[in-house]
């Protein structure tokens, strides 16, 4: 009887040591950062500026990044606001987005879309065994953002762009500002 008691502690130990941690990466661990911009008024530069109706496109995409998750049809692609936050591709040193100003307006004329290109490099840096890599881009020195009008032939709406952070590692801070 004393046998059975002690394999079955034993046993029961030996089953208790052999579990590991829950491999699940913590939903508050950093991952790979967005670019975060910010809009400004062109005539007053610090002053934060609301940009109206922006839809965000990227190359290759049929739709816009989704900026409202629960919005139905078009509205969940658009967004009002000073800043935004857009996915930079981790396979690629550069991404391209076309920023259309006042989307959805019923006259045309009163529609501008700008295009960017973003050029950087890219480092994987290891976060943990559950969460695996994540990217961080650093804005290369010359012609970081390429930025041109859509067509060409037309006006840009956005004025200037200034890169303000050129390692873009986390999304608590503004990388590029833009003035319009």
């Amino acid at each position: 009887m004393k046998k059975g008691i002690l394999l079955l502690v034993a046993l029961v130990s030996v089953f208790f040591s052999s579990c590991e941690k829950d491999d699940i990466c913590d939903a508050n661990t950093a991952t790979t950062p967005r670019l975060v911009l910010t809009f400004y008024d062109i005539n007053n530069p610090s002053v934060v500026k609301t940009v109206t109706k922006l839809k965000v496109v990227g190359e290759g995409m049929s739709e816009g990044i989704v900026f409202n998750p629960t919005a139905t049809g078009d509205l969940k692609y658009i967004t009002s606001g000073s800043t935004i936050s857009i996915p930079l591709k981790v396979d690629q040193d550069l991404t391209t987005y076309n920023l259309i100003f006042n989307y959805g307006n019923a006259n045309p004329a009163l529609i501008f879309t700008d295009k960017i290109q973003i050029n950087y490099t890219r480092t994987n840096v290891f976060v943990s065994r559950a969460c695996g890599y994540k990217t961080i881009f650093k804005l290369q020195a010359t012609n970081p953002i390429v930025h041109s009008a859509v067509p060409a032939t037309t006006d840009k709406w956005m004025q200037y762009i200034s890169v303000e952070k050129s390692n873009i590692e986390n999304e608590n801070e503004t990388h590029v500002k833009i003035f319009f």
